[in-house]
């Protein structure tokens, strides 16, 4: 732990030493003309400069869910939130100018800027340790992938920045093709993967080469390139140690969140550098043992919670149902679910329980999905059932064959599984999108469920192909010269 502390300072002290005088545009030019004279001088500025694109996601990662879990059928607003743009997201009423989207391409385009700038000063240093240079290299191009992966997946073509640009240059940058930007992703990840230490050998809260492999498989899944997917899916299994922890609810632990599933992860400390998520599920009179307060930004919608069997472990650890006494004697009790994935003892806005970033579950799944692409369904649904197993804690509920004997079958049964095993860690929108399915999924919502008459409270959506992607925030459009970024279709 005290690593980490260490760790997570340095990103705070970096944070700051680069706060000054940030441009809007893209966030593509160096933040003060100071630090790329004085700061890039020796492996320790080096070391710092690389914590501080950690620090970029470590930001982003943990209001995240505003973006990519809320339009999706897991999660639905309180009634009383107060973030900006939302009910937007959760309506699917998206437009141009929703801050959540803008913050999120800032974010991102943030973490690139700061990776470009370790890129463009890693040979500046003449005293780094054997193998340092190589990594700090491989750490830039594996976040820069990431961001990249991230803004694609969001918002379709992107401009593609490989270096720093001056003003006049960013504001002519148009967006690049969906296909160049993976093209560029892989690139980088490729590089990635020959200079990033072992698992073994990489300090936690860092890239690894195994992380590396894993997310470069899950980029060929996501561009249908079975063949390549599975190379890397099979080198994650063959060379790296990773493994599914048999306890679920161990993964959302401080004390075992280091562990052999987690294989990439944001890191946090409580109280000094924590994270606002566990504390943005949890009712605003706080949950006993956990906070004392919470700020129900948004709560699991019953379409979720009614897919979880009775003795899956996994609804236990990612859902907490509880009952609230009635304000009136003669008034019924009122049913009160939480997201309680996150909900650990915590200081308010301010949790220590690490953040996953990718997990070896997401590269058993994302095999059986390779695998059936590959007409190897007996293959696929062994893979499957490694997940079944884990929630169940035995094999009685495993699929069979007959339940996997149509593509169609197989493709549903994958998402219910994604569903319940990534709630409220941000893929259910991304898996919905690339399978094509979110425009019949989320036509309709199931929010809240009232016991008392067994009635759900539906919404209607009316979702549409276009928002497949989200909108190119305005404000970039207005920053960017005349006609050079153009808008997505629909918006």
């Amino acid at each position: 732990m005290k690593r980490n502390k260490l760790y997570i300072s340095a990103l705070l002290s970096l944070s700051i030493a680069l706060g000054g005088c940030e441009d809007k545009l893209l966030n593509l030019t160096p933040e003060s003309v100071l630090t790329n004279v004085n700061f890039y001088t020796n492996a320790k500025d080096m070391n710092s400069a690389v914590l501080g694109v950690y620090n970029r996601l470590q930001t982003r990662k943990q209001t995240d869910y505003l973006l990519l879990e809320s339009p999706s059928d897991n999660l639905y607003m309180s009634s009383n939130t107060n973030v900006a743009g939302a009910s937007e997201m959760d309506l699917l009423a998206i437009t141009s100018d929703n801050p959540l989207a803008a913050s999120f391409w800032d974010a991102s385009y943030n973490g690139i800027f700061h990776a470009n700038a370790v890129l463009k000063n890693i040979d500046k240093p003449t005293d780094y340790a054997a193998g340092t240079k190589d990594q700090y290299a491989g750490e830039a191009k594996f976040m820069r992938a990431l961001f990249y992966f991230d803004l694609v997946r969001v918002f379709g073509a992107v401009p593609k920045v490989d270096s720093q640009l001056s003003i006049e240059e960013a504001a002519k940058l148009s967006r690049a093709s969906i296909d160049d930007i993976y093209a560029f992703i892989i690139e980088d990840l490729k590089d990635a993967l020959t200079k990033l230490p072992a698992p073994d050998k990489a300090v936690k809260g860092r890239a690894n080469k195994g992380a590396a492999a894993g997310l470069l498989a899950k980029v060929y899944v996501y561009r249908k390139d079975w063949a390549n997917a599975k190379t890397y899916l099979e080198q994650v299994n063959t060379e790296f140690k990773f493994k599914l922890v048999p306890n679920f609810a161990s993964l959302w632990q401080v004390v075992t969140e280091d562990n052999d599933e987690t294989m990439f992860a944001m890191k946090y400390i409580d109280g000094t550098n924590g994270q606002t998520l566990s504390t943005a599920f949890i009712p605003n009179s706080g949950a006993i043992n956990i906070v004392d307060r919470g700020a129900e930004v948004a709560l699991p919608s019953w379409s979720l919670l009614q897919k979880y069997e009775a003795t899956d472990t996994r609804k236990a650890a990612t859902i907490t149902e509880w009952w609230v006494a009635p304000s009136k004697p003669n008034d019924p009790a009122t049913w009160y679910p939480y997201v309680s994935k996150y909900a650990i003892k915590h200081t308010f806005n301010a949790s220590g329980l690490d953040l996953p970033v990718l997990r070896y579950a997401d590269i058993v799944l994302l095999y059986a999905e390779t695998l059936y692409e590959l007409n190897l369904a007996d293959q696929a649904l062994f893979q499957l059932n490694k997940i079944r197993e884990r929630a169940f804690g035995n094999a009685t509920h495993n699929y069979t064959a007959a339940d996997i004997a149509t593509k169609d079958a197989f493709t549903n049964i994958l998402l219910t599984e994604r569903q319940l095993e990534f709630a409220y860690e941000n893929e259910r929108w991304f898996d919905l999108v690339r399978k094509d399915k979110f425009l019949n999924v989320l036509t309709k919502e199931e929010t809240y469920y009232n016991y008392s008459n067994k009635t759900p409270v539906v919404v209607t959506l009316k979702p549409q192909a276009y928002q497949k992607f989200l909108p190119i925030p305005q404000q970039q459009i207005n920053l960017s010269g005349a006609g050079v970024l153009v808008q997505n279709e629909g918006y």
